[in-house]
């Protein structure tokens, strides 16, 4: 063979082992990777993409709307300071959504002191020194702003509740997701749903408690050979209503800067159980609270 042709040969041969050296190394990056795949501890709900209705057992199903409690005007949202004025004037409507905007836009943030958080054993909830009125434009846009559409809303009840969502952070970011994840993103699935209600109560000094409860549901295989799925209830997580707490008193108060959202976040996270106010001694039980009260 001459020179010539061994140096031809030597090319047509490099290319292929380039080749081969590249899908080794990648598989090599992968199974790398494997071993030290990850779950954030962040909860992200915006990536969440549309998905059907699920097939949820009953308890999960929501129950039919009542239209003897639907507004007039659909796309607005009712208020309760807005129905107590149309009763007083005897027009017996409520506010348009363009006027719920409006007095949403004029409530700015309040003092970190304005916001306190109360606890008894997981049960974490918000005291806030502004009316459920003022606040349930805020809270709305604040659960629609972390990804969240509403499936039911009562101004009346004080109530919302979103859809059934995913959180789309629980999936591990290993290799093989980072690179393909992107073109098949709904190829990946983390099997689990989430839904929370939130009720606010109005307190005699004009302050406003906020509750915020989790729901989620689970897929499992079914069958004998597995070859179907069912949606079931998952227990409630504490730690995502700490987690959504902490994100609300943050929105609240006007928290912007990391501290300032982690602060927030702290105050939820260790904030002190409350005392017990009653206790069982003997065959009687003692109440920490005057006659009356008691």
């Amino acid at each position: 063979m001459t020179t010539r042709n061994k140096k031809t040969l030597a090319t047509r041969v490099s290319a292929p082992t380039a080749a081969r050296v590249l899908v080794l190394s990648a598989l090599a990056l992968n199974m790398a990777a494997c071993t030290t795949v990850f779950e954030s501890d962040k909860v992200d709900y915006k990536s969440s993409k549309k998905a059907p209705p699920l097939d949820v057992p009953p308890d999960l199903t929501q129950l039919q709307k009542d239209n003897r409690y639907a507004t007039p005007d659909k796309s607005g949202v009712a208020t309760a300071s807005g129905f107590q004025q149309s009763q007083a004037a005897g027009a017996g409507s409520v506010p348009s959504a363009q006027a719920a905007g409006t007095a949403a836009g004029s409530i700015g943030p309040v003092s970190t002191d304005a916001v306190r958080v109360e606890r008894a054993g997981d049960q974490r909830w918000l005291v806030v020194k502004q009316t459920p009125e003022q606040l349930w434009p805020q809270v709305r846009q604040f659960w629609e702003d972390a990804g969240f559409g509403l499936a039911s809303e009562s101004p009346a009840t004080g109530v919302m509740e979103t859809e059934w969502a995913e959180n789309r952070s629980k999936i591990p970011q290993d290799f093989l997701r980072n690179t393909l994840g992107k073109v098949f993103d709904r190829a990946y699935s983390t099997g689990e749903r989430d839904k929370y209600r939130t009720r606010l109560e109005r307190l005699p000094d004009g302050s406003t408690e906020i509750y915020i409860s989790h729901r989620g549901a689970e897929e499992v295989l079914t069958g004998a050979q597995k070859e179907s799925t069912v949606w079931t209830v998952r227990p409630n997580d504490p730690t995502l209503e700490a987690q959504f707490l902490g994100r609300l008193v943050a929105r609240l108060t006007g928290a912007t800067a990391p501290e300032q959202v982690q602060a927030a976040q702290a105050k939820v996270e260790n904030a002190a159980p409350a005392p017990q106010r009653a206790k069982l001694v003997g065959d009687h039980v003692e109440v920490d609270e005057g006659f009356d009260r008691a």
